[in-house]
């Protein structure tokens, strides 16, 4: 039993599209795809920073404050960490492709208004 592969292929197969893009939806596709891996690029770099900022005074506060030192356990230093990181890379990610997207949306005006 299971999908025939025909109809596997089909589904699975991204290589042909449906309808062939015009030059203008490749380099918007184009740009999206850039947009994106700035995004990513940028999310990443303020995500290692994150987490160097809050390792150092989270470790440093379970060695030297008792009120930590009783309290926060591994999983909990994991996830102060963790939570720090995760939230810097998707605010830092999400602000650099909205300003990609806002970018080439007025690229994308100017270049009509020159037509």
């Amino acid at each position: 039993m299971g999908i025939p592969s025909e109809l596997r292929d089909m589904f699975v197969s991204n290589q042909r599209p449906f309808l062939i893009a015009s030059p203008a939806e490749e380099r918007k596709i184009f740009r999206t795809k850039q947009c994106t891996d700035e995004g990513v690029r940028a999310g990443f770099r303020a995500a290692s920073i994150a987490c160097v900022a809050s390792a150092v005074p989270t470790l440093a506060a379970v060695r030297m404050i008792p009120w930590a030192k009783a309290n926060l356990n591994y999983t909990a230093q994991a996830l102060i960490i963790s939570g720090a990181s995760i939230a810097a890379y998707f605010i830092t990610a999400d602000k650099t492709i909205l300003e990609c997207a806002r970018k080439n949306a007025q690229l994308q005006d100017a270049m009509r208004q020159n037509q």
